[in-house]
C-alpha cells in the first residue's frame, strides 16, 4: 500500500511541529503538507526546517484548501472555530479528519457531526494511547462502584492553557457518567466556591490547576468512607499525542463515513 499522505493545520505550533516530526519518522507515512493561519509569521517556511528536521521542501501555506483535496487524512489541533471549518472542507474532499481541538461549543460539535456523515471523523479530546485506557478504566471502576463512592477529577496543565477544565479531563468525567448510566451534564460540579453546603451525592466534581510548563496531568479520584482509589496519567511530552494522532490517521484510512474515537482506534469500543 502506498504511503498514507497526511497534513497538518496549525503546523508552526508546539503541536504542529511535533506532528510534522512524527509523520515524517513514522513507517508508511508521508507529509503532504501543512498550513497555518494567514497573517502567521510562519507563512512560506519550510515545514521540515520549522519542525527541527531538514528542509522538506514543502513550504507552510495559509490556505487549507489545496491541503484538503491532496491529502488522505488531516490532522488538526487547532482552534474551535477552525477545526468546525476544516471539518467542511474534509467532508466535501472525503478525507480522513483527526481532531484533537478541545474546547468546542455545541454549534461546532455539530459541524463535526455533520461532517461524519460524508468522511471518516477521528474526534478525542486526548489522542494520547494511555490516557484512552484510563478513560476505559475509569468507566470501568465507575460502573462497578455505587454512588457512595464520590468521583473527583483533577487536572493540572502549563500556565498557557486557555480551557478549563480540559478536554481529557470532561472526557474523564464523561466515562466515568457513562460507567454510571447518568449523563455529565446532570451530575458536573465544576466550580466550587464560598459556602457550597455538603457535597451532593452523586455528583462528579472538577478541579483545574493551571502553572509553569506541565504537558498534562490527569487523576480520577473514588473517595468513600475508608479508602480512596486514584487512577492517573502523567504526561511528560506532546510527543504521545502526536503519535496517538498518527496512529489515528493510518487506522481511519478506508474507514467508511463515520464519527469515531479512540476507542475506536484501540479496539476499546
Amino acid at each position: 500500500m502506498e504511503n498514507c499522505r497526511i497534513g497538518v493545520v496549525g503546523a508552526s505550533g508546539r503541536m504542529g511541529r511535533m506532528l510534522v516530526r512524527t509523520i515524517h519518522e513514522t513507517a508508511g507515512c508521508e507529509l503532504a503538507g501543512a498550513t497555518e493561519r494567514p497573517g502567521a509569521d510562519a507563512v512560506g517556511q519550510d515545514a521540515g526546517a520549522l519542525a527541527g528536521l531538514p528542509p522538506l521542501g514543502l513550504t507552510l501555506g495559509d490556505d487549507p484548501v489545496p491541503l484538503f483535496a491532496m491529502a488522505d487524512a488531516v490532522i488538526d489541533f487547532t482552534a474551535p472555530a477552525a477545526t468546525a471549518a476544516h471539518a467542511e472542507l474534509a467532508a466535501q474532499a472525503q478525507v480522513v479528519h483527526v481532531i484533537g481541538t478541545t474546547g468546542l461549543d455545541s454549534q461546532q460539535e455539530a459541524a463535526i457531526q455533520r461532517a461524519a456523515n460524508h468522511t471518516a471523523v477521528i474526534h478525542a479530546p486526548n489522542m494520547s494511547l494511555g490516557v484512552n485506557l484510563l478513560m476505559a478504566l475509569v468507566e470501568q471502576v465507575a460502573r462497578a462502584l455505587d454512588p457512595d463512592y464520590d468521583i473527583e477529577v483533577l487536572e493540572m496543565h502549563h500556565r498557557h492553557k486557555v480551557d478549563a477544565p480540559s478536554g481529557t479531563a470532561l472526557g474523564l468525567g464523561r466515562a466515568a457518567a457513562a460507567g454510571r448510566g447518568v449523563l455529565l451534564d446532570d451530575v458536573a460540579q465544576r466550580v466550587r466556591d464560598g459556602q457550597t453546603g455538603p457535597r451532593r451525592r452523586g455528583d462528579i466534581g472538577f478541579a483545574t490547576l493551571r502553572g509553569g510548563d506541565v504537558v498534562g496531568d490527569h487523576s480520577v479520584i473514588f473517595a468513600a468512607e475508608g479508602e480512596r482509589l486514584e487512577l492517573t496519567h502523567r504526561a511528560s511530552s506532546r510527543l504521545i499525542y502526536a503519535r496517538g494522532a498518527v496512529k489515528a490517521a493510518l487506522w481511519g484510512r478506508g474507514k467508511p463515513a463515520g464519527l469515531y474515537s479512540m476507542k475506536d482506534v484501540l479496539g476499546l469500543g
